[in-house]
Order: C-alpha cells, then sequence, then structure tokens
C-alpha cells in the first residue's frame, strides 16, 4: 500500500509549483497536484458582518466569485466540494507564534516547517512570527535570520514582528528601513525580562513615538519586570523552586499595573498599542477600561488560546513535568472562571483577537527548571488547536455567534496588522485561504494525534465541537477528511504594510472612509475623544483594589449579553473574587529573622508557608 492511503500526516518535497511527491518518492495522485480551479457549492459563508448561502469559485489561488449558484456557470477541469450544512469561512491568523525560538539555553521545537504544519491541520492559514533580537545585535541582521529560517519551510503564509530588545538611534534608524523596505508595520517591547529584553519607561515612551512618525503599531509585553524580579528573590531563598512559583513571582496585580501603565504611555504619545497575551481578569479589566477612557481608539488587546481553554490550578499539580508545562508567561491564572471571563472581554471588543504564542518545549527541554522556576523554558503549544478551543468556548457555550468567530480569530488581526481584505475575508480578490468548518463534528485533543513536535498537550482530552473539514490554503486542498496534505516551503511571506486604515484612522481623525465610519472608527460612532464614557453594565469593573501582590476584585454579576450570539448566553452566579486570590507575605521570627514566605488564599486551599 502506498504512503497515499495509511498515513494521516503526508509531508512533500517541493518540485516546482505543479509537482508534490511524497517523502518515499510515491507520485502525488493527480487530483492532489496544484490545482487551480475549485467550486464550492451550497454552503453558509461567514465573514465577520454577515452570513449568506453561496457558492464560492476559486482559480490561481483567489477567489473569484462569491454568490447564488444559478448565477455562475462552472468552468470545466475544476473540482467541486459540496458544503451542504457547513460553513465556509476565512483561514484562521494567528498573530502570535514563536516557531524555533531560543530561549533560555534551548530551542523551541516547532519549527516554520512544523509549527505551520500544525497551523493549517487546526485551520490557521496565515500565522505573524516574532523576530526577537539579542541585546545589542541589529534588528536588520536578526530579521535576515528570521526570513532564512522561514522561507524555505513554510507551509503557509506568514509575517514578522520585531521585537525591540535594546534602544539606540540605530535601532530607531532600522525600525525606519523594516517599515519602508522590509514589510514590517510592527514592533513589540517588554516591560519584562529584566536584564534580558526589558526596556525602561523613558526608552518606552521613545519608541512609542517612533511607532507613531512611522505608522506602525507598538506592541507590549505587559508584565512588571522590576517586581518579578524581586519577588523571585523572596521566592527563591524561601525554597520556592518549582513551577508554582513562577504564577507566584507574576501575579494579577503584576500584569494588570504594566497593562495600564503601557496604555498611558500609549496615549500620551498617540501611538496605537496592541497588548500581546491578556493573561487575566485584572489585565482585561485595565484594557478595557483604557479603551473605554479612549472611547476605543487607538488600544487593543489579544488573548490566547491557552487562557481560553485551561487555568493556572495546573501549576500546583504533584507531577513536577505537568506543572512546568503549562509554564507561560505571563502565566495562566489559577482563578477558574478566568477563561469564561476573557471570552466575555471578546463577546465584548474589549479584546480583538485570539492568539497562541506557540513557544513549544519537551519534557527534558522544560527539565532545564528542576530545582529553579525562573529556568523552565516559558511556552505552550496552541497554534493547532486554537480554532477549535475558541469555537467550543465561545460559540459552543453560546458566549458569541460565527460572525464574532470570525472576527476573533481572522478578520480583526487582518485589520489591525493591515492585511486586510486580502486575509480575514471570504470575498472576490481575497486570497483563497478557506475553510469548510463543520460546527457538528467533535474531535477530542491530545498529544498523541497533533502534528506538533512537542510531547505534551495543555489542552489534553478537551472534546472540541466545530472542526475543519476542508482547509484550502491559496486554493490548495491541504486538508481533506482528516488527511494533511503540504509541501514544505509552499507557503511566502506577507508583507504588512504601515499606516493600517483600521488603527490609524481614528487616531488621525479620518472618519467615512469609503463611506463607513463604523469601519473608521473600530465599530464605534461618533467618538467624541474628551467625553467621559460610562462602563457598560454587561460586566461589572472592580470597586476597589486590595494591597498586596495579587489583585482582588470585588464583584457582582459578571454575565454579558453579547448582540453577536445567536444562542444567548448562559448566567453566572455572584462571585466574591477574594475567594480566588492569594498574596505572598513574609512572617518572621521572634529574633526578626525571615520564618517563611506564606501563600494566602492559594486556589481551592486553606494558606500554605513554604519553610
Amino acid at each position: 500500500m502506498h504512503l497515499w492511503n495509511n498515513a494521516k500526516s503526508l509531508s512533500f518535497r517541493k518540485l516546482s509549483s505543479k509537482n508534490l511527491i511524497a517523502m518515499d518518492g510515491t507520485p502525488a495522485p493527480s487530483g492532489e497536484s496544484a490545482q487551480n480551479r475549485l467550486y464550492i457549492k451550497r454552503g453558509h459563508v461567514v465573514n465577520h458582518d454577515g452570513m449568506q448561502q453561496a457558492d464560492i469559485y476559486i482559480e490561481d489561488g483567489s477567489i473569484r466569485y462569491v454568490g447564488s449558484g444559478a448565477d455562475f456557470v462552472v468552468p470545466g477541469g475544476c473540482r467541486t466540494i459540496d458544503a451542504t450544512g457547513k460553513m465556509i469561512i476565512p483561514g484562521g491568523i494567528d498573530p502570535h507564534t514563536h516557531f524555533q525560538l531560543e530561549f533560555g539555553g534551548t530551542v523551541a521545537v516547532d519549527d516554520f516547517y512544523q509549527g505551520t504544519k500544525a497551523a493549517v491541520a487546526g485551520g490557521t492559514t496565515t500565522v505573524i512570527d516574532f523576530v526577537i533580537p539579542k541585546k545589542g545585535e541589529s534588528l536588520l541582521e536578526a530579521y535576515d535570520t528570521w526570513r532564512a529560517r522561514a522561507d524555505t519551510k513554510v507551509v503557509c503564509d506568514y509575517g514578522l514582528h520585531v521585537a525591540i530588545t535594546w534602544w539606540s538611534k540605530s535601532v530607531r534608524d532600522e525600525m525606519k528601513i523594516l517599515c519602508q523596505e522590509r514589510g514590517v508595520n510592527s514592533f513589540k517591547c517588554f516591560m519584562a525580562y529584566k536584564g534580558l529584553f526589558q526596556v525602561t519607561d523613558s526608552e518606552l515612551y521613545e519608541i512609542f513615538e517612533t511607532c507613531k512618525e512611522l505608522g506602525a503599531v507598538a506592541q507590549v509585553h505587559a508584565e512588571n519586570g522590576d517586581v518579578i524580579a524581586k519577588n523571585v528573590q523572596k521566592l527563591l531563598a524561601a525554597g520556592v523552586t518549582g513551577p508554582e512559583g513562577h504564577e507566584l513571582s507574576r501575579t494579577e496585580e503584576v500584569e494588570a499595573e504594566a497593562v495600564n501603565r503601557a496604555c498611558v504611555i500609549a496615549h500620551q504619545t498617540k501611538c496605537p498599542l496592541y497588548v500581546v497575551h491578556v493573561m487575566s481578569k485584572s489585565a482585561g479589566i485595565e484594557l478595557a477600561r483604557a479603551r473605554q477612557r479612549y472611547n476605543g481608539v487607538g488600544i487593543f488587546g489579544e488573548t490566547l488560546a491557552a487562557a481560553l481553554g485551561t487555568d493556572g490550578t495546573h501549576y500546583t499539580d504533584q507531577c513536577w513535568h505537568h506543572a512546568a508545562a503549562h509554564v507561560l508567561s505571563p502565566p495562566l491564572r489559577p482563578d477558574p472562571t478566568t477563561p469564561e471571563f476573557l471570552m466575555k472581554l471578546l463577546a465584548q471588543d474589549d479584546l480583538q483577537t485570539t492568539g497562541s504564542d506557540n513557544c513549544t518545549f519537551n519534557k527534558n527541554q522544560k527539565e532545564l527548571g528542576l530545582g529553579d522556576f525562573t529556568k523552565i523554558p516559558n511556552g505552550v503549544n496552541g497554534v493547532e488547536d486554537r480554532m477549535s478551543v475558541v469555537w467550543e468556548k465561545g460559540v459552543q457555550t453560546g458566549l458569541i455567534d460565527p460572525q464574532r468567530f470570525v472576527a476573533i480569530t481572522s478578520t480583526n488581526a487582518a485589520k489591525i496588522f493591515n492585511i486586510y481584505p486580502r486575509k480575514g475575508r471570504i470575498a472576490p480578490g481575497s486570497d483563497a485561504d478557506v475553510l469548510i468548518w463543520d460546527p457538528q463534528a467533535v474531535r477530542t485533543i491530545s498529544a498523541s494525534t497533533h502534528h506538533q513536535a512537542c510531547d505534551f498537550n495543555i489542552f489534553e482530552g478537551m472534546k472540541c465541537h466545530g472542526v475543519p473539514e476542508y482547509v484550502i490554503v491559496h486554493g490548495r486542498v491541504c486538508v481533506e477528511n482528516g488527511l494533511l496534505r503540504v509541501a514544505e516551503g509552499q507557503g511566502s511571506f506577507l508583507e504588512t504594510p504601515i499606516n493600517p486604515p483600521f488603527v490609524y484612522d481614528a487616531l488621525n481623525g479620518i472618519t467615512n472612509r469609503n463611506g463607513d465610519d463604523k469601519e473608521a472608527r473600530n465599530g464605534l460612532q461618533n467618538l467624541d475623544l474628551n467625553q467621559k464614557h460610562d462602563v457598560p453594565d454587561s460586566y461589572a469593573l472592580p470597586d476597589k483594589y486590595v494591597p498586596g501582590p495579587a489583585l482582588s476584585i470585588i464583584s457582582g454579576d459578571s454575565a454579558v449579553s453579547t448582540p453577536h450570539s445567536a444562542r444567548g448566553h448562559r448566567p453566572d452566579g455572584t462571585k466574591d473574587m477574594q475567594q480566588s486570590t492569594f498574596s505572598i507575605s513574609e512572617e518572621m521570627d521572634t529574633s526578626g529573622n525571615r520564618a517563611c514566605i506564606r501563600v494566602k488564599n492559594p486556589p481551592g486551599g486553606k494558606s500554605s508557608g513554604f519553610w
């Protein structure tokens, strides 16, 4: 039997644009060569702004027709797929991946081939990775390194953000070159990783000013690195060395403070800001407050599949390897109600996108942190499972409808990074990155069946409704009924142009572009930048802060009703957030020496001390 019939996942060497062979040398079936004509009939086309029953015609990698089958003559030599009962949606866009990243003395196991292959398997057809220069390294040289790693390996289109890990005039000059000549429109700053990547507030201000001058989008990893460094010292001195120390050193308040600070600095410089991986209720609330304070202009937020699909209770698992496998920064939060809360923020447009932050390390790599949690390589999986997890936690629960699903998994990222409507839309002229999505199909996530190189899956055992029956990348059927067929290098680098209208029009006071004020103002009309807007009642903001490393929130019913929801929401009960927060305090003995560090109110248990 040939490899075609007995393998779930097929990998190919690329001979030319029209010829694929399997890795064992078997020629691909003729119907699977680089097909340039495809007709999808009787499906329900879902975009972020509407749904319609329609047929789609694809030719030479582009969508050429969307409409009634009665008005279209199917050309000869065209493959037809019947999508009756299925949804036709834009391919997913993951705006946050780290493939082949060097971190903590090791390298992430998903390279650009394995990572994009897994992305396509799960319905993501575009990724945006991060160039992360070493301190003192040329941004252009680091960019060239990432391009060399990716260009010959990617199986779908990819773009690049660039991190600013140090600051000088030469860095400023290279940012300009990246924007004008290299197809980059976004730059990420770290407010954490003190001594490695962290920039100061003064540097942050100047970087934001530069981004605004260039028409770029500033991004931040928002955690207070100075506070984290002090907490780490206390915890290690007290003998707290396991994975639980990771979250204890960087609690919600530490993330929330940095989110607020970044939003204020961005507002002062009139620079658009995209806050990556919002991981806690407290940070989400600060972002929502900033958006409301600035009337929805210039502030955007991303959360992760990890934050929506699991939580930080795993850090106290008795198995060290299980706990360490969940370590990322900012960390997952022990409050088990966090995932639903963050999904509600997505429903309300207080958060706009979902990424994966895919940065995978195997068991032996995580063991670098045995005896010292600060040395555990940070990162989890998610690029393959993101789409199904978001559907399960959003649409299946009734918090969002399919249109909002398309927005938060594809369209909003395309708009923010200025690749819309080429990406993120089913329309004539758009790239033929298309999913035929079966909302009734169910799959169970497992490391034993995923396409990633890592040996652990943080969503292990999760049953997800919503599966891509077909994944079409640039008009090529790459996933069909569970069979994955991709060619190494079949994807291309995707330039992200500066001055994205979705981001900059509102900042620059431009309205009614193309007659659509909602597009120019991020869906909000008649905005007065000097007018104070009340917080919506659909979720409760904190009445007060309780002192301590953890941010305690006293809130009422957090149920949300979203205008996008086709099924309505599930009511919540009232929750006192003090029950699920905790803080670090030192206790002294009678001689005034530190006796222990005590964790107050740990999740699901009484106070505990680490001696």
